[in-house]
Parts: structure tokens; sequence; C-alpha cells
């Protein structure tokens, strides 16, 4: 099976919108790693992207934009993810993320009824990752 995933840590986040109980977490460059069926090298990607939260509402500030993001989690239902993202992603039930950022101690922590990924263009690769 092959496995791909948005790695948190280093992705660049251009905005984070609020538009009524929707929260939009707008990556520049969400970081991809591939990995492929039987091989031990994986690849690494970008690509810009959306992480749509429906039904939403955010606890505390909103960081300041644009950001690094240091990593964090992301959940959906029983499943929580640390410092990464599945791709694809479509949950309708229990979400949540706590979103860290380089450079301050602001987290931005979502609760909502449902999480979508919703990826843009293509990604570009940047690099293969040998272990």
């Amino acid at each position: 099976m092959d496995l791909t995933s948005i790695d948190l840590p280093g992705s660049e986040i251009d905005a984070i919108r609020v538009e009524g109980d929707k929260v939009t977490v707008c990556f520049a460059k969400a970081y991809i790693i591939k990995t492929m069926t039987g091989s031990k090298e994986r690849t690494r990607w970008w690509q810009k992207g959306d992480l749509v939260f429906e039904g939403a509402e955010v606890e505390g500030e909103l960081p300041t934009t644009p950001a690094v993001c240091a990593g964090g989690d992301v959940g959906e239902n029983i499943y929580t993810y640390r410092d990464m993202v599945p791709v694809p992603l479509e949950s309708r039930g229990s979400a949540h993320c706590a979103l860290k950022f380089e450079g301050t101690d602001m987290v931005l922590n979502v609760r909502a009824e449902a999480v979508s990924l919703q990826m843009e263009d293509r990604p570009h690769y940047i690099k293969h990752i040998r272990d």
C-alpha cells in the first residue's frame, strides 16, 4: 500500500480564515512524504492546499500568519495524527486540531464537526529521502 501524508513541521501556512463556522488553514507549501509499497526510500514533495474544518469553533486567539508550522495534532473521530495529516482526509464527526508555530507560543485550537483536506494543483518534487 502506498502512503502519502503531510509532514506538519516546516509546512508553510499563509493564512487562517474564519468564515462563520468554517475554519480554513491555508498551506502555501504543505510538505508531503510519499512512501511506495516495497521501497525503503521515500520522496518529499510540496503542494498548496487547505485543511478545512466545518461546524468549527476556534478556542483562543488566532496565530498571526504567514507562519511556519512547528507540528501538532489533527484529529478525526477516534484518530489523532501527530505532526502529520494523511492524504486524502475527509471525515464527518468529531474533529480537532492543535497546531503549533515556530517562534511563538501560540497554538491554533479548533473543535469541529467535520474535517477535509483539499489539495490544489499538483505536488512538486523536492528530493528522495534515504534512511
